[in-house]
């Protein structure tokens, strides 16, 4: 099935469906408890990047939280396809969603069946400039435990994430930072941090928690290509704005150059050298993997 570019197909529990007729149980325990995990994938001349690291993160955090069900990579990868197809979409971003699901959708046995759902639509590039010129960090208020099991996971429990973000934006800043109660630099809202150090490149320990990041994961096999050093260190705030260059990941972002700490310069306030070497690298990495735009 295929369709004019930008029309709504959701694959809705392995079932290709319009969007505007998805429905979900309201007795779903995504809906009633927040129980959910999520992962936002950038796709390429049609190709997912990545496809199969997202499931197997997705699938490592269902079996760490204790489901007693773990999503099908193999079927959602499908749908992940048919989605695209569907939707006429050759450059995109993909969600694909699974919740712990609902007992009565399971026939009242007494595993509960999960609810799976994958969404695609026309991929909204970052604003180039930002790259160009680097973006603003500054501090989230809230802190990051290890005391949260939901720490680390890429869960739909996301409104602290969203809280501390849309309050940085309100500041005119491009994203928050968050910290440990003890001080040490842990990741964005929707990122992963970076900081080169005398040209060593270095980001918070996944333990710290942080969530291990598809695009972090690349950042080490890049900097091993380029003969960087590039290793897990516990980091403070002092260690970031004394850092020659900061910059973050995500799988829709790339790498973002940072370019000031709420008012604090980051170097001489423009992306550095091995900031940018990254951001060609991943580039290529991207028209590798995906085979070109």
């Amino acid at each position: 099935m295929s369709s004019a570019p930008g029309e709504r197909w959701v694959a809705l529990n392995g079932v290709l469906t319009p969007a505007g007729e998805a429905r979900v149980s309201v007795f779903d325990a995504g809906f009633l408890q927040g129980i959910g995990l999520f992962e936002t994938l950038k796709v390429r001349t049609g190709r997912p990047l990545r496809l199969e690291q997202h499931l197997g993160r997705m699938a490592a955090s269902a079996q760490n939280l204790g489901w007693s069900v773990l999503p099908d990579a193999r079927r959602l990868a499908g749908d992940v396809g048919e989605v695209l197809t569907a939707c006429g979409l050759r450059d995109a971003r993909v969600r694909i969603t699974v919740t712990a699901g609902s007992l009565l959708a399971a026939g009242g046995g007494d595993t509960p069946a999960l609810t799976t759902l994958v969404t695609a639509a026309p991929e909204e590039l970052y604003d180039k400039a930002h790259y160009q010129s680097g973006v603003t960090a500054v501090i989230s208020p809230s802190w990051q435990t290890i005391d949260d099991p939901t720490m680390g996971h890429k869960t739909t429990s996301y409104f602290s994430r969203l809280a501390a973000l849309r309050g940085a934006h309100r500041q005119g800043a491009f994203e928050a930072l968050w910290l440990t109660p003890d001080g040490e630099l842990a990741e964005g809202c929707i990122s992963n941090v970076f900081i080169v150090d005398d040209e060593h490149v270095l980001t918070p320990p996944v333990d710290t928690p942080v969530l291990p990041g598809i695009a972090r994961a690349a950042v080490f096999e890049l900097c091993a290509a380029l003969g960087l050093t590039c290793h897990e260190a516990t980091l403070s705030l002092d260690d970031l704005r004394a850092a020659d260059e900061v910059f973050l990941t995500n799988s829709l972002m790339d790498v973002m150059p940072v370019v000031r700490v709420a008012r604090h310069a980051i170097g001489n306030e423009r992306p550095g050298e091995i900031t940018r070497q990254l951001m060609a690298a991943y580039a290529e990495l991207v028209e590798r993997e995906c085979g070109g735009s």
